[in-house]
């Protein structure tokens, strides 16, 4: 598994960009590619768990806009070894 933690800064283009961006990750949640998506309490950023490599991960980010939008930053991109739950 991969998991790809982001921050955010308040920028209108980060709220335009989102709704689209959101679109993508139900679709990616519905082949199984995504398992959970979502942002901290906080706002400052958000953690995606995928069930998939690194290069297909990788493809994701170049594919979907929103991570080159202002106000949206990769903080981290992970390799995860879950002992509890799916997998």
């Amino acid at each position: 598994m991969i998991t790809l933690e982001l921050t955010f800064t308040p920028t209108e283009d980060r709220l335009e960009a989102r709704p689209a961006h959101r679109q993508i990750l139900e679709r990616l949640h519905g082949d199984g590619t995504l398992i959970a998506a979502g942002p901290w309490l906080d706002d400052s950023g958000a953690l995606l768990v995928f069930d998939t490599d690194r290069d297909a991960v990788n493809r994701v980010i170049a594919e979907d806009p929103y991570y080159r939008t202002r106000g949206v930053t990769i903080a981290s991109i992970r390799e995860w070894t879950p002992i509890v739950g799916p997998r």
